[in-house]
């Protein structure tokens, strides 16, 4: 078990043996009976001394490699010193091939504790590096901490992702050389290249490294980085200024890491896809409210745009935005329950009218009970959106901060679109005398700290901008 790699005698855990005291007991031991060997003159002791020497000695130090691989010879030629020694040419032979063994068995050791370094590394830097991934907020976020955890390997100094915006290839990010280059988009060259098509890889890997000097790229390596179902994603670029080429396990390490990469960014993908989809079909459904209600003319994209435009203002976060979003396209869905004959009534309604019309916000909450994919706070507007500050609204009656923030919010957006624009039951109002019913209602029918957010907004902007 990995587990017990620390406390098994003699093992290498991460490349470090003395984690154990025995391998430098068994060296020791090794060099007395190398010692004892050649004052003997016993050519079998010393050659099973230099082999125990060989596999317990702490190759990873050069100054103990190098004393490792020097003992036995050294041992050897001293035999030779002693009077009286005779050894033959079997001797001589027998003492090569052990110190080619020695030697042999060192270099294996080095490299085995080499590539011991490198897979932990590997390891290490792939599991932090699927950290933090999965924090990132966005692909870009996930693309910069994909290449912190590449640039922490050291397998190369120059590394770029590009991937196409706009049917364009771009470099999103960079380290390195490339860090100059982010965001610098990619086109054919010349003629020759003008001629292939661009969304060949191994084109605009071309292109790509050609932003750099030819000092930084000696040596390159490109790794493709495909998502869920064998998406094209983007293009990892490895460049070195060193001559030194990449070996198979580098290259074994990069595609690792760019298949960890294209599994984040396809998920990530994946998601803004459901989300644009279920947006296009939120959109689909206020234009289908709007032939039902037909009279509002745009009240539904006018709110919404107004009303992402106020919370963006207020410092509201993402997660806040997409529920006011998904709310006030839906806000009105309860209106397909509501007759005709009162839905578009030119006149005032009367008692029964009005508490028929009233249950559409209960009525559309209902409606998207089922829609899972839609957050509580969407809920919350659809149902609340009618409530009043000072509690007096409809349909449970809330007061003041028990109406959920989106309710409250995207209440005053819902009435002034509804002032401003012209209803079967009034002619459209100006915007002054929209805004000054607005403060009258602050602390009645509204949060007045939303209100006076608000009349700020629309005083910073033209309204053509807020309701284009």
């Amino acid at each position: 078990m990995a587990g017990d790699d620390k406390r098994r005698p003699g093992c290498y855990h991460q490349g470090m043996w003395q984690r154990s005291p025995w391998p430098s007991s068994l060296t020791l031991v090794g060099a007395g009976l190398l010692a004892a060997g050649t004052l003997t003159r016993s050519t079998p002791l010393m050659a099973g001394a230099a082999l125990v020497m060989a596999l317990s000695a702490p190759v990873e130090v050069p100054v103990k490699r190098l004393a490792v691989l020097a003992a036995y010879p050294a041992a050897f030629v001293l035999t030779l010193m002693w009077p009286g020694t005779d050894l033959g040419a079997m001797d001589v032979l027998g003492a090569l091939l052990v110190s080619g063994g020695v030697g042999t068995l060192v270099v294996r050791r080095q490299q085995a504790v080499q590539d011991e370094h490198w897979q932990q590394r590997v390891v290490t830097a792939l599991h932090q590096g699927s950290q933090h991934l999965s924090e990132a907020r966005d692909s870009r976020g996930m693309i910069r901490a994909g290449l912190d955890t590449l640039d922490a390997l050291k397998i190369a100094p120059h590394l770029a992702f590009v991937a196409y915006r706009g049917g364009t290839p771009m470099i999103l990010a960079g380290r390195g050389a490339y860090r100059a280059v982010v965001d610098t988009p990619i086109h054919p060259s010349d003629a020759e290249t003008a001629s292939h098509s661009v969304q060949t890889d191994h084109l605009v890997a071309e292109q790509a490294l050609a932003l750099l000097p030819p000092e930084d790229r000696r040596h390159t390596h490109m790794a493709p980085v495909y998502g869920h179902a064998g998406v094209h994603l983007g293009i990892l670029l490895l460049s070195r200024s060193e001559d030194l080429p990449f070996t198979p396990e580098e290259h074994n390490a990069v595609q690792a890491f760019a298949r960890l990469l294209g599994g984040q960014l396809g998920q990530w993908q994946a998601i803004c896809d459901l989300r644009e989809a279920n947006d296009q079909t939120l959109r689909a459904l206020g234009a289908a409210l709007e032939h039902r209600d037909d009279n509002t003319g745009g009240h539904t994209g006018r709110v919404v745009g107004l009303s992402i435009r106020l919370a963006r203002h207020l410092g509201w976060n993402e997660r806040q935005i997409h529920a006011l979003r998904c709310g006030a396209y839906l806000h009105d869905l309860g209106k397909i329950a509501i007759p005709d004959h009162i839905l578009h009534k030119a006149g005032p309604l009367n008692e029964e009218e009005r508490r028929i019309i009233q249950t559409h916000a209960a009525r559309g909450h209902d409606m998207l009970q089922d829609l899972q994919f839609l957050p509580a706070e969407t809920l919350d507007l659809v149902r609340y959106h009618h409530e009043r500050w000072d509690g007096h609204g409809y349909p449970a009656g809330l007061r003041g901060h028990q109406i959920p923030e989106v309710a409250r919010l995207f209440s005053i957006i819902d009435v002034y679109d509804a002032l401003t624009h012209a209803r079967p039951y009034k002619a459209a109002w100006s915007r002054a005398r929209a805004a000054q019913e607005l403060r009258q209602q602050a602390g009645r029918q509204f949060d007045p700290a939303y209100v006076e957010a608000f009349l700020e907004l629309i005083v910073e902007r033209d309204e053509a901008q807020l309701v284009s």
